[in-house]
């Protein structure tokens, strides 16, 4: 699913994926986020309730770029840098395709449906 992103104010492509987590997110949208740094590795935040990790798809290791959901807490993460090794606890829900010094200084993040 295509989705529309805006980091700071500036358009990015990005797609969600098909997975339970990734369409229950599209459900929430429009949705529009102030992002923190977590570890030098990703901006997260979160979202106005917890997603759903129904049938969730084989863990994978974050790449730059991805948007992901961290199951426990229940926070959205957009990776600028390639993460750690696969968690089951880590959901990737899609990419964005903007590269990494837009990601690690991200502040605020819209996401909406295309239609």
């Amino acid at each position: 699913m295509d989705i529309r992103v805006t980091i700071d104010g500036r358009s990015v492509d990005a797609s969600l994926n098909d997975s339970p987590a990734a369409r229950d997110l599209a459900s929430l949208l429009p949705l529009t986020l102030h992002l923190e740094d977590f570890h030098g590795t990703e901006r997260i935040a979160d979202p106005s309730r917890k997603l759903t990790t129904e049938d969730a798809p084989e863990p994978q290791a974050p790449k730059t770029g991805d948007l992901a959901y961290y199951a426990p807490w229940g926070n959205l993460a957009v990776f600028y840098k390639d993460g750690p090794s696969a968690s089951s606890d880590l959901l990737i829900l899609g990419r964005i395709d903007a590269d990494a010094g837009v990601l690690s200084k991200a502040d605020r993040i819209t996401i909406e449906a295309v239609s």
